[in-house]
């Protein structure tokens, strides 16, 4: 417990420095430390530093529960982004992968249900002809396209990276708000390619979401203060990728790279007192965006 200036000192203690600005850790009151728990954000010195996939957690963290004797505030531990607690961190990432797998077995065995799915703003442009599209009323494409994948080293390569970024953001955000990540990303991804690409070109795959991820991670690797190196490296080179490979939707990437920082900085540098509405009000801000550029490319085409 920390004393209040002008109290009185008990044996053995010192006054502390006014330059003092070093938090002290939790467990051992007299030892200073600039880290803190990705979870609970409680101060931990170096004797109580447990390595995670992401950041270091305390030992009452790491045991589930919140120990005794603390604030009430640090009571029930949290996620570094304020999510809950989970005994699977990856859970829902598990579960998205699963979704990706089962939407591209069901496409091997049955081909034609790929063209439900799709990401198509209108086919065929003739006038004289019967249409479908996002312009067309058909804006679940905008979600359907994020789950379908048709050439194996598509689906392998997005799971796989899915799987490496998906299970440290689920741990630090908690599953309710990585699950919004995911799809506000995937849904800014869908909405700038069907603002920018030909109207009857095809879409389809989970990479605005999976770019969303990168954006996401790179900020929380900053806000770790990580090196950040390996994962711009990464980043950059699939941004080479997208843009010297062909048909690859460009507009996905950067859609969902762009959703995935502005959201991802939310998440984890929204004020505590007023973290929910930060975090949740960035997502539907964004949102609101996607739901603009859906209106008006419909308003282009019809």
């Amino acid at each position: 417990m920390d004393q209040a200036p002008g109290s009185p000192q008990g044996p053995g203690e010192q006054s502390p420095s006014p330059a003092q600005s070093l938090p002290v850790c939790y467990r051992h009151p007299g030892r200073e430390t600039g880290v803190r728990c990705t979870r609970c954000e409680r101060p931990i010195c170096p004797e109580c530093m447990v390595s995670a996939s992401v950041g270091f957690q305390c030992p009452d963290c790491v045991r589930g529960g919140s120990g005794t004797g603390h604030a009430p505030s640090a009571s029930t531990p949290r996620t570094l982004a304020g999510g809950t607690i989970a005994a699977d961190p990856r859970l829902l990432t598990k579960i998205l992968i699963g979704i990706n797998l089962a939407v591209f077995i069901a496409v091997q065995i049955r081909p034609s249900l790929l063209d439900s799915l799709v990401l198509i703003g209108q086919w065929p442009p003739a006038p004289w002809m019967p249409t479908e599209g996002v312009a067309e009323g058909q804006w679940y494409r905008l979600v359907t396209s994020m789950f379908a994948h048709e050439a194996i080293w598509h689906i392998a390569f997005n799971m796989l990276s899915l799987w490496w970024l998906g299970g440290p953001l689920e741990q630090a955000l908690g599953r309710i708000r990585y699950f919004a990540l995911y799809m506000v990303s995937g849904l800014a991804g869908s909405a700038l390619t069907y603002l920018l690409a030909a109207p009857g070109s095809a879409s389809l795959g989970a990479s605005g979401a999976i770019f969303g991820l990168f954006g996401a991670t790179a900020v929380l690797m900053r806000r770790l203060n990580y090196d950040l190196r390996p994962v711009l490296a990464l980043l950059a080179i699939n941004l080479i990728f997208t843009f010297t490979w062909t048909n690859i939707a460009w507009e996905a990437h950067i859609g969902g790279l762009v959703a995935g920082v502005i959201v991802g900085y939310a998440m984890v540098h929204a004020p505590r007192e007023r973290r929910t509405l930060v975090q949740y009000g960035t997502c539907a801000a964004v949102l609101v965006v996607v739901i603009g550029i859906t209106l008006i490319r419909t308003a282009q085409l019809v």
